[in-house]
């Protein structure tokens, strides 16, 4: 039994718009639509979409997930931040200083993602969303890790980062300490393989916890990991 990231989603208040200001910053298309939400296709080689699920959380602190993009030479970089710029993004500061090579914006709602300088070694070949950077300790790394069936890329001084077999996108964590809960956030949904249930005692078995409420409207059910970020394991379609 096993999950495939099925989509890294944001809390939304207005879907919509937050789903036109990521289309137009990364170039992506749109997917269908579901009950409570907008979904794109990330054209990633991990294989995930990103989604936007209507939220009335209000965000209290800074992200725990936020998206490392990469470039391909400085003006690249400049023409990304532009283009967010233009889109409704603002530049954000959360301490990185004034000689930081990579720049810091929030979109419309107030996720946080960066802008890395080309020549990063670390995310080469790994897309236009090189990174979910994620604020979590080395055990959360490790239970994601057998969660989806992606190795470790890194495992050092309790930072961990995973990848799919197929390339794309890393998930990194940068060990503790763990920030404070945001309010509103970034989650993962997973498609199980094979039987929704079994798939839920098996992530249990790894340390993911229930929520409260254990399904949600879609039939989805909701879980916790090892650092009580929520995520959603979706029936089987």
């Amino acid at each position: 039994m096993s999950s495939r990231l099925f989509a890294i989603s944001f809390d939304a208040h207005q879907p919509e718009r937050l789903a036109h200001f990521w289309s137009g910053v990364l170039g992506l298309e749109r997917a269908e639509d579901s009950d409570d939400g907008v979904t794109l296709l990330s054209g990633n080689d991990a294989g995930y979409r990103l989604g936007f699920r209507r939220s009335h959380a209000q965000k209290v602190a800074q992200n725990r997930l936020h998206f490392d993009l990469t470039s391909a030479s400085p003006q690249d970089q400049q023409e990304t931040v532009a283009r967010a710029l233009d889109l409704g993004a603002q530049l954000t500061d959360v301490g990185q200083g004034p000689d930081a090579s990579h720049v810091v914006l929030s979109d419309p709602e107030g996720n946080e993602f960066c802008v890395i300088e080309s020549g990063n070694n670390f995310l080469s070949g790994c897309g236009f969303i090189g990174a979910l950077a994620c604020d979590g300790s080395q055990a959360v790394g490790y239970f994601w890790s057998k969660a989806l069936g992606w190795p470790l890329v890194w495992d050092q001084d309790e930072e961990t980062a995973i990848q799919s077999p197929n390339g794309g996108t890393k998930i990194t964590w940068g060990g503790p300490p763990l920030m404070p809960d945001p309010g509103k956030d970034l989650h993962f949904d997973l498609a199980p393989d094979d039987d929704q249930q079994e798939e839920v005692e098996r992530l249990l078995s790894l340390g993911a916890k229930r929520l409260g409420s254990a399904h949600s409207g879609d039939g989805a059910v909701l879980l916790t990991d090892p650092d009580g970020n929520e995520f959603r394991v979706l029936r089987r379609r």
